[in-house]
């Protein structure tokens, strides 16, 4: 396993200077972003293992989370339930508990519902098929090809936005507006098959020095989306009642109310919301979170 050193990714970027028109630019394109990678790779505890599983929770927690973040929950995630079989008979409280700061609490549910299919439907070991993993919870196009690159090591091509934001930097410079589709075939050309988990680690290790400049190439995507701020949201008050469940574990809606201090239509409703999404179960006048 290729070992890699924890450094500061503030460092100075090079400047646009690739033609996607250019084999020979493409190769020292990909020279430079492997470059890059061996001096100031990630260390990061996912990057130690080829486990499907270990990979296939990484994945799921990166999705709109900062690695930072990420770094701190992972280890006792994969601790608590380290495998498709421990993670499938879990508790849904259980997990839910091990899931908290890392906000987006669905995923904690798509991801127990992943290893129960995997256990149920595949012997126990995840399908290495992009198309298949994209009909499991949670799973989309990129989430599907991640997990395939690094668990399997699979040469597929595919777009987030640490990817996206390298591309657009080095390749669309002059560019006003860029679409996937434009990126799509310099990053086939780029790729190389032997050994695409190292790149695409590399990859999304230089689209986070790139951000960390301030210069944000992604704004030019013809893809791009600003994340809804978290403050005053009804994620954050989704993720605050189900802390008070987990604590309390049975709570009236006036009991709910009270200790959120909010709206008490809109707590309501968030409660209805979660009670329909199986998150939470009404009991009587109580809320529980299922075992089940």
């Amino acid at each position: 396993m290729r070992k890699t050193r924890q450094v500061p990714l503030d460092t100075p970027v090079p400047p646009p200077r690739f033609s996607a028109d250019d084999p020979a630019s493409i190769r020292e394109f990909r020279t430079m972003v492997l470059g890059a990678y061996a001096d100031r790779g990630r260390d990061l505890a996912w990057r130690k293992t080829t486990d499907p599983y270990c990979i296939l929770v990484s994945e799921i927690m990166l999705q709109q989370t900062q690695v930072e973040r990420v770094a701190i929950k992972y280890p006792a995630f994969i601790a608590a339930f380290p495998d498709f079989p421990s993670l499938a008979r879990a508790p849904l409280p259980d997990v839910l508990a091990a899931w908290q700061g890392m906000g987006y609490n669905r995923r904690a549910i798509s991801l127990r519902k992943c290893a129960r299919r995997v256990v149920e439907e595949y012997d126990g070991t995840l399908p290495h098929d992009p198309a298949i993993l994209t009909t499991f919870p949670g799973i989309g196009k990129a989430t599907a090809a991640s997990i395939c690159a690094f668990a399997f090591n699979i040469p597929v091509v595919f777009i987030e936005t640490n990817i996206r934001r390298v591309f657009i930097h080095f390749f669309f410079g002059d560019h006003v507006q860029v679409d996937d589709a434009e990126i799509l075939p310099i990053a086939r050309e780029a790729l190389p098959v032997q050994d695409s988990r190292t790149w695409y680690n590399a990859l999304m290790d230089l689209g986070t020095a790139l951000k960390k400049t301030g210069n944000n190439p992604n704004r030019r995507s013809r893809q791009y989306s600003k994340q809804a701020a978290f403050e005053g949201s009804d994620r954050k008050i989704r993720g605050r009642i189900l802390r008070l469940l987990l604590d309390q574990q049975r709570m009236t809606q006036k009991a709910v109310i009270k200790n959120l201090s909010e709206d008490p239509a809109r707590v309501t409703r968030i409660l209805g919301d979660l009670e329909a999404e199986g998150f939470i179960t009404r009991t009587g006048f109580s809320f529980t979170i299922p075992h089940r």
